[in-house]
């Protein structure tokens, strides 16, 4: 009887507690679920695509100084050396100080003659050539002589260095000043060849200095410097640049452009684990993935082409890396005021 009643309550027991397992697993697996079932809402910025201009540039840095001879034009700017040994006797001019071509700017004595002596006699000479009382020889003898004490500006500008005062002894072709036309000016620079392809000269250039420049590529060298491997371009500055010559200025040439393109901003677009270009389209409470295909970048703004996209579609910008796939999102801090420029070339450059 006793065992009976023992072998009873064993499978009694073991009922209980078969029943008490399946309890905990179904609760268990209820919580699972709601776990599952519950998705996770993240917080992000939001901006909109946009149908607007935007252009490819080559970048680079430059030189200011006096823009070079053409065929229509002698150079801007020239630096002036001595025509021979001797001492300054005199400096008609200071630094800053406009002159005009042919000016004498500074005289000189040697071995042979004084300043004072040379031109008292190519004065001399004059008089009597015009009373025909010397010869055309006696003349031109006393001129040359006169020439070679003097130091003449060869171009109409600004003296913008002196390099020696009277008293000062100078050997020949010693420089002694430089003169610039400073409404004349050009930045020389270099750039690799591989990057040259698309540069023509006439080409719109962005001088990006304290003061933003919009300037022009004159020339293009054809030949490449073997040392190197760069090209030399110069870039004319318009008159009232406002820049100075020696300045080191960044600029950027612009080699195409695209109008009407779809652009996002750019940190709308991220890079999903396979490499491609994504961004994150919001539909209603969610941030959906979509693949694009990039393009020019300027400014903040990236052209991007994809199924389904249009102007005003609004995309997550911070918080898009790293989004995954059909998230529920919640918009903080929409940007406020936001440009509705659509020449992003106005804005200030990154």
């Amino acid at each position: 009887m006793k065992r009976k009643q023992i072998i009873i309550g064993g499978v009694i027991a073991l009922g209980l507690g078969l029943g008490l397992y399946a309890l905990i697993r179904s609760r268990g697996a209820d919580y699972t679920s709601a776990e599952e079932l519950t998705p996770t809402v993240v917080s992000v910025q939001v901006g909109t695509l946009r149908r607007m201009t935007l252009r490819h540039y080559v970048t680079g840095y430059g030189t200011v100084g006096p823009a070079p001879a053409t065929a229509a034009q002698p150079a801007a700017g020239a630096e002036l050396a001595a025509p021979g040994a001797g001492v300054v006797a005199g400096v008609n001019v200071i630094e800053g100080q406009h002159v005009d071509k042919g000016d004498v700017l500074m005289e000189l004595n040697s071995g042979t003659a004084t300043f004072a002596y040379a031109r008292a006699e190519a004065n001399r000479q004059k008089k009597l050539f015009a009373r025909q009382n010397t010869s055309l020889k006696s003349l031109q003898d006393a001129e040359a002589q006169l020439a070679a004490l003097e130091i003449v500006a060869p171009v109409s500008g600004t003296v913008t260095r002196l390099n020696v005062k009277p008293g000062e002894a100078v050997d020949v072709n010693m420089p002694v000043a430089e003169v610039v036309d400073l409404s004349r000016l050009a930045v020389n620079t270099e750039i690799p060849a591989a990057e040259t392809t698309d540069l023509k000269t006439g080409a719109e250039v962005q001088v990006q200095s304290e003061k933003p420049v919009t300037a022009m590529l004159s020339f293009v060298s054809p030949a490449v410097n073997s040392k190197n491997g760069t090209i030399r371009m110069w870039i004319l500055l318009p008159a009232d640049s406002g820049l100075r010559p020696g300045q080191f200025v960044p600029f950027r040439i612009v080699t195409a452009v695209r109008t009407n393109c779809l652009a996002a901003p750019e940190e709308s677009v991220a890079t999903d684990v396979a490499g491609h270009s994504v961004i994150a389209l919001v539909r209603g409470d969610a941030a959906v993935q979509t693949p694009v295909q990039t393009g020019f970048r300027e400014n903040g703004w990236v052209e991007v082409e994809g199924t389904g996209l249009k102007a005003g579609d609004a995309v997550v910008t911070v918080g898009a890396y790293g989004l995954p796939e059909k998230t529920r999102i919640q918009v903080t801090h929409p940007p406020e005021g936001e440009t509705s420029e659509t020449d992003p070339s106005s804005s200030p450059a990154r």
